[in-house]
């Protein structure tokens, strides 16, 4: 059945009014329950079997499944309506300014005709079109013996630049199809391949050269290619400079928002960047310029990116040392409906992981018990690395709670499924790192001896503080508050502070 509830939770609260206004015009009959339908699914207090006996006062499935059927359509049209009326309008006037330019100069009508294509054109230069530019001055070109004014030179050189900004935009769009390719191949797949030279060839391939004029689409298409390179190889430090230094070139140029999705898109890029790279006062900066745009064009996209904001809001506010704010901050949001699974299991697991830092192993645990999928289930939905990292915490979590024969199970398991992955992709410290948790809960009263410390300084290749993933430091932080005895938090606060004298001292 359709799931009515993921497609009613994507719309904003003031979409949702219009929607009940739709359903109120459409209507021709006092008695549809459409609308009681669909705000009983946004309350989203009631399973389907409660909804169809407030609606009904019986279990009368055929027509509650008819019900739903025909409110799906209105969504449908809604949405579609709503969508032609936002999206396509400025395309679609443009369009008519083209037909209709272009019949005012079959009649050899110049002055009106150049007229209405010079609006044409700053409407299309305005929000990127560069498809409809090209047909704007192939027109202007095509009748340029009618018109004595025109510079037909000037007007070829802004068509060849229209034309490579165009082959520009298609050319980033196809290595960028590439590389998300095998990135998704990577993710949800746990293909092995040489990531870096599928992206180098892919590069080679073609001729990109980047400036001011580039669309926010662009822009973002080219990010979102360099920002996966880091993804892969965690060096987020060496593309933190072309990221800021590219946004601010194309930013400073532009005066509208017109691709307001890309925009934001960018500006997550950007602040996921430096909260990786351990700047979290910079990183909030972006997030707040991000949180900002959320709000414009009626909350267009506010739905599209509130789970990615709040996350990665808390995951700042953890690390800069404010784990109360972290935590609220994930559970006002972590009881809500999205359908964006994969930001609702990110979600999951990092309130897990400021429970199990915040010593709160009741919480952890209940929140645990919420991932009864499969690992395969969670890889299709989240990817192979996020569903090792729910492993590696749940089993620190059945470690902290004394779960022996759990702890068994899920060592032998992830041993058991990962271990050639693991191998193959060149993470071995996974598996060095597992086998000291072993000798942890084995041998508890050894951890805090010298051997065991040289043990664990001589079983990692250490790359620096400053270079290291957020998120492996805090699994160290882990093994690190047992070596000294100290409480978790405050011994992964310490090897952040470090972390960040280091990066003021660079």
């Amino acid at each position: 059945m359709t799931d009515l509830s993921t497609i009613t939770s994507s719309l904003s609260s003031e979409e949702q009014q219009r929607f009940i206004q739709y359903l109120e015009k459409k209507n021709k009959r006092n008695d549809t329950k459409n609308i009681e339908l669909f705000k009983l699914l946004v309350e989203d207090q009631l399973d389907s079997k409660a909804i169809c006996k407030a609606i009904y006062r019986n279990d009368n499935k055929s027509a509650y499944h008819a019900l739903r059927k025909r409110l799906y359509q209105s969504l449908i049209d809604f949405i579609a309506n709503t969508s032609l009326e936002e999206e396509n309008s400025i395309d679609m006037q443009i369009i008519k300014y083209i037909l209709t330019s272009r019949s005012f100069l079959i009649k050899k009508q110049t002055k009106v005709g150049y007229a209405i294509l010079d609006k044409a054109e700053v409407l299309a230069q305005e929000h990127s079109l560069f498809a409809l530019l090209n047909e704007i001055y192939h027109t202007k070109i095509q009748y340029a013996y009618l018109n004595a004014t025109i510079n037909i030179d000037a007007l070829i050189a802004k068509f060849k630049s229209n034309q490579k900004q165009h082959q520009l935009e298609e050319e980033l769009n196809m290595v960028y199809a590439k590389v998300r390719q095998t990135l998704s191949n990577m993710t949800y797949k746990g293909e092995i391949v040489d990531f870096q030279t599928i992206l180098n060839t892919a590069l080679s391939e073609h001729d990109i050269d980047v400036d001011d004029s580039l669309s926010f689409k662009s822009l973002y298409q080219l990010m979102a290619i360099v920002s996966i390179s880091a993804f892969v190889t965690k060096d987020y430090l060496q593309i933190e400079p072309f990221l800021i230094e590219t946004y601010q070139k194309i930013q400073s140029k532009k005066t509208n928002n017109n691709q307001l999705y890309y925009h934001l898109e960018i500006l997550y890029m950007i602040s996921n960047t430096l909260f990786r790279n351990k700047k979290f006062d910079e990183s909030l900066e972006y997030l707040e310029a991000m949180h900002e745009l959320m709000q414009q064009q009626r909350r267009k996209y506010y739905n599209s990116f509130v789970l990615k904001y709040h996350l990665l809001l808390a995951l700042n506010f953890n690390f800069k040392g404010e784990k109360s704010k972290a935590i609220a901050t994930l559970e006002t949001i972590i009881t809500k409906k999205h359908e964006d699974l994969e930001a609702v299991l990110d979600i999951h697991l990092s309130l897990a992981m400021f429970y199990i830092q915040d010593e709160n192993l009741k919480k952890a645990s209940k929140l645990f018990s919420k991932f009864y999928h499969t690992d395969k289930y969670y890889t299709e939905k989240a990817g192979k690395e996020w569903t090792i990292k729910k492993n590696l915490v749940e089993i620190i979590l059945r470690i902290e709670l004394g779960d022996v024969n759990l702890l068994e199970s899920r060592l032998q398991s992830f041993k058991r499924n990962y271990s050639s992955y693991l191998k193959q992709i060149h993470q071995e410290r996974v598996l060095t790192y597992l086998n000291l948790l072993t000798y942890y809960y084995k041998h508890p009263e050894k951890v805090t001896s010298q051997a065991f410390k040289d043990k664990v300084q001589s079983s990692f290749t250490w790359i620096g503080a400053n270079k290291e993933d957020i998120f492996v430091m805090s699994f160290y932080a882990w093994l690190k508050s047992k070596m000294e005895k100290k409480s978790l938090y405050t011994t992964t606060m310490e090897l952040i502070d470090k972390t960040q004298k280091t990066l003021n001292q660079g």
